[in-house]
């Protein structure tokens, strides 16, 4: 018997990992997978077929090479299974470290693997199999990357210089906000880009110190020339205690540098603005407390400027508003809103009342957080009231309208209805509603009986051909079933501009159209005239009337004055039923109460002849205009004045001249005076453009002399 012991031959490194159990393989940290030396896939554990998202088949015709859907180089690029890492570490037998393959899995998904490769060999040194062991790393790769692009497109311009002050590296935003290439930046010292030696040696001495800066101001200068204001952020790296690097945050504020210069320019303009302004302008806190208040607003609320700012706004606010106020304020300063507009009562300290228009808004700092409110803040108290006689004048014409007894509805330039009185209702055997279109009836009936559609009525064609349609007839059948004939008058409206503004319809039952035709025709003629040009007078009168006094009060008279003049000029003609009126009494009537006087003072002389109510209208605000003259600056003003109205008529081709005298003598000396007032533009306009006639006014030494001539017809 031999003396040696044999023993069994030592399992190759390929022998042993194949004959590992199942659960020894998935103990490794990690996914792990085997080929043999054809790079057939042999073994794999769980964490391998998880990574994979897939289970690989084993041994010869399965899966080679890899045990994935499909494999990528890490910028995308298809790798072929029989050039990735395992089959040249079996080709070559070099193994792999560290490498970045790109694995697919079947539904699409991909992964950055960290894969590591030895070529497995027996013990002559033959290849018998590779083993990969990989993992997942998309997330640091991701990182890395997400890192290089942060470095190289960040909108902050980056830079790191090398311990000796030379520069290693710049990402695009530096470049940019220099005008450098990389090639001509990279590499040069950074002292050669600071446009101050001592900035650039303070920030080295800091940085090499071991402090870190935090928006340290420096200028650099630009390839072009120019000169850049930058903010520089950075810290220092050191290896063995001595400088390796410095990385620096660079951030232009050149437009901000320029921007604060510019602002402290304008605040000095603003604060001189400010002051000068005729508008009242304030500034409050978030709870309404005045920081800052000008002149005017000081005048407007007769307040000094140290009472405004001891107090809130809502302290001069009428108790009626503060609650608005103080809601639509909260919303601004919460953000609901960003400005509101108020009209609003406020009071002085002796208690009269003014009207405000507050026009607020909100000043906020870069994170749009509340900082204070601007308050721009007009006084339109005589507006208001002026706005308030305009109305009672809409008003007045609207109860005239109500009250006659035609039917009449007015629409606006679409043909929407607007109004109608109670006589529509009637003959329409229905309540209209506001917004109806063109015509107040249900139906609508051509003379033959055929259908009229609405949007061919009368009305429509004199809203869309913007003329009044006169001589037609039409049918209105009620929803019981009745037809009423009827005569349509529509006219359209126009503002002070000619600007069509809608119209106005009055229809007749025409079965007394002969008796009533003549009063029908005045009153259309009328009513077409009062509605068009009463407003307009109105607001000519408030317009011109604001502009040519000298105070509020003086102007809120002068405008109640003209205002009570045109009231009287339509009592006068309500009560003729606006019909032809008796000149003689019309004087009377229009001179009389505002003198007072005994008769001997008054002179009134002149033929009997009537005129109409367009006429008796214009001569009435004319007649009333001079009467008040005579009475504050004429011969009314002493008690030994005297005033003679007389008139002629004499035959004229279209119908009849009428040629009125108003002379005053006795009372006090007159002169022209310097400025032509409003009173004498709105005689003119009265006489020479509304009724065509001639206007002449002198101011004779001895009192002032009016003498006016008008066709009126036979």
């Amino acid at each position: 018997m031999s003396s040696i012991q044999e023993f069994p031959e030592r399992l190759s490194e390929y022998e042993s990992l194949i004959s590992m159990s199942t659960d020894t393989l998935d103990a490794f940290p990690g996914a792990v997978y085997l080929c043999d030396s054809e790079g057939w896939v042999v073994r794999y554990n769980t964490e391998a077929a998880r990574l994979w998202g897939r289970v690989p088949v084993l041994g010869r015709n399965g899966d080679r090479f890899c045990g994935s859907y499909q494999l990528f180089l890490p910028d995308g690029t298809p790798l072929p299974a029989d050039e990735c890492p395992m089959a040249t570490a079996l080709k070559t037998g070099v193994e792999t470290r560290n490498a970045d393959v790109v694995l697919q899995r079947p539904d699409g998904s991909r992964l950055v693997a960290l894969v590591n490769i030895r070529a497995l060999r027996d013990r002559h040194g033959v290849i018998q199999g590779a083993i990969n062991c990989f993992q997942d790393v998309t997330a640091h790769h991701a990182m890395a990357q997400e890192l290089e692009d942060f470095f190289d497109n960040s909108a902050v311009g980056l830079h790191i210089v090398s311990g000796e002050g030379i520069i290693q590296r710049a990402n695009k935003a530096e470049l940019a906000l220099l005008g450098y290439t990389a090639e001509e930046y990279v590499g040069r010292r950074i002292a050669d880009f600071h446009a101050d030696a001592p900035v650039i040696n303070d920030i080295l001495q800091k940085l090499g110190s071991g402090e870190s800066l935090e928006a340290y101001p420096a200028r650099l200068r630009a390839k072009n020339g120019t000169i850049k204001h930058v903010l520089i952020t950075s810290n220092a790296r050191f290896e063995n205690g001595k400088l390796f690097n410095t990385r620096c945050f660079t951030i232009d504020v050149t437009d901000v540098h320029a921007a604060e210069a510019a602002r402290r320019e304008s605040d000095d303009r603003l604060a001189a603005t400010y002051e000068a302004a005729t508008v009242g302008i304030a500034e409050a806190d978030s709870d309404g407390r005045l920081l800052r208040v000008n002149d005017a607003i000081c005048n407007m609320l007769g307040r000094t400027r140290e009472q405004l700012l001891a107090m809130t706004f809502f302290g001069y606010t009428h108790s009626d508003f503060v609650d608005e106020d103080a809601a639509l304020y909260a919303r601004q300063v919460e953000g609901e809103i960003d400005n509101y507009v108020l009209r609003k009562r406020a009071f002085k300290p002796d208690g009269e009342v003014v009207y405000l228009e507050i026009h607020s808004s909100s000043v906020r700092d870069g994170s749009g957080n509340f900082r204070y409110g601007v308050r721009v803040i007009q006084d339109v108290t005589l507006a208001h009231r002026m706005e308030q006689r305009v109305r009672e004048s809409e008003q007045h014409m609207r109860d005239l309208l109500e009250a006659l007894p035609a039917a009449v509805y007015t629409t606006d330039a679409e043909g929407r209805i607007t109004f109608y009185n109670r006589a529509c209702v009637e003959l329409a055997g229905r309540t209209p509603q506001l917004g109806d279109m063109w015509c107040v009836t249900w139906r609508l009936l051509n003379t033959d009986e055929s259908p009229l559609p609405h949007d061919q009525c009368p009305m429509a064609l004199a809203l869309k051909e913007n003329r009044p349609i006169r001589g037609v007839e039409a049918i209105a059948e009620r929803p019981d079933g009745t037809r009423v004939p009827f005569i349509p008058y529509p006219t359209p409206l126009h503002d002070a501009n000619g600007k069509l503004v809608g119209a106005i319809n009055m229809l007749v039952d025409i079965t007394e159209r002969k008796q009533a035709e003549d009063r029908q025709k005045t009153l259309i003629d009328e009513l077409n005239h009062r509605v068009k040009n009463t407003l307009v007078t109105v607001q000519s009168l408030a317009g011109q009337t604001a502009r040519s006094a000298d105070s509020a009060d003086e102007a809120y008279q002068r405008f109640e004055a003209r205002l009570l003049a045109l009231s009287r000029a339509h009592d006068l003609l309500t009560k003729r039923h606006w019909g032809h009126s008796p000149l003689g009494s019309l004087v009377r009537e229009v001179v009389v109460p505002v003198f007072g006087l005994d008769a001997n003072r008054l002179k009134i002389d002149g033929p009997p002849v009537e005129v109409s109510a367009r006429v008796a209208l214009n001569l009435t605000m004319t007649l009333n205009e001079l009467a008040i003259n005579a009475l504050k600056h004429g011969a009314m003003t002493v008690e030994t004045g005297i005033l003679a109205i007389s008139w002629t008529t004499q035959p004229h081709a279209d119908g009849v001249l009428l040629s009125l005298d108003w002379r005053e003598h006795d009372g006090p000396q007159v002169s022209e005076p310097k400025r032509r007032g409003l009173g004498s533009r709105l005689m003119e306009r009265c006489i020479e453009r509304d009724l065509d006639g001639k206007f002449e006014l002198m101011f004779a030494s001895e009192g002032v002399v009016c003498r006016f001539s008008l066709v009126i017809g036979a």
